[in-house]
């Protein structure tokens, strides 16, 4: 297999394609969030170099993948993320809840790495959220109907973080 150049030349004046060929400038809010999305994708695999339970990396990499389709779905319109994905982080935050005694005080991160690094992620995760809000509120997504199922994903998402970091710093 040939490898290709990884740099094009293209984006040297400030511009980047979205799917489809269209043109934006690089601060494009559409290309904020999936770069927000990529650096919370990225800590996530940081965490993911930790000591887990199977149970958690399993978890984390399906939401690694989740992520990769949050993003062509900002990029192309298409529809990937549905409410079954908002779902299935409901139904792990509330598995992984009901393991937790009731929370009693402010968390402040640092019990262990692993747990300062799953907030860090939930931090980012919230960060994509505001980006997304601004997104829908500039441009409706690039669509007449956008899908509201990235919001709620990623206000669950950061939920999940929460719960998981509250349980690896139990540990």
């Amino acid at each position: 297999m040939k490898m290709r150049n990884i740099y094009t030349r293209k984006g040297d004046t400030g511009t980047t394609s979205l799917c489809g060929g269209v043109l934006v400038d690089k601060d494009d809010q559409a290309i904020e969030i999936c770069g927000t999305i990529d650096e919370l994708s990225a800590s996530l695999g940081v965490v993911r170099t930790e000591e887990l339970s199977p149970q958690f990396e399993t978890i984390l990499l399906r939401i690694q993948r989740e992520l990769i389709a949050f993003c062509t779905e900002i990029a192309t319109n298409s529809v990937t993320i549905t409410s079954e994905h908002v779902r299935q982080l409901e139904s792990d935050i509330d598995r992984i809840a009901s393991e937790l005694p009731p929370l009693t005080q402010f968390i402040i991160p640092g019990k262990n790495r692993t747990s300062a690094m799953l907030h860090l992620s939930r931090t980012i995760c919230r960060r994509a959220e505001r980006c997304l809000v601004t997104l829908y509120h500039t441009e409706i997504c690039r669509t007449e109907n956008p899908s509201l199922h990235l919001i709620a994903y990623l206000n669950r998402l950061s939920d999940l973080l929460f719960v998981l970091a509250r349980k690896v710093g139990e540990q």
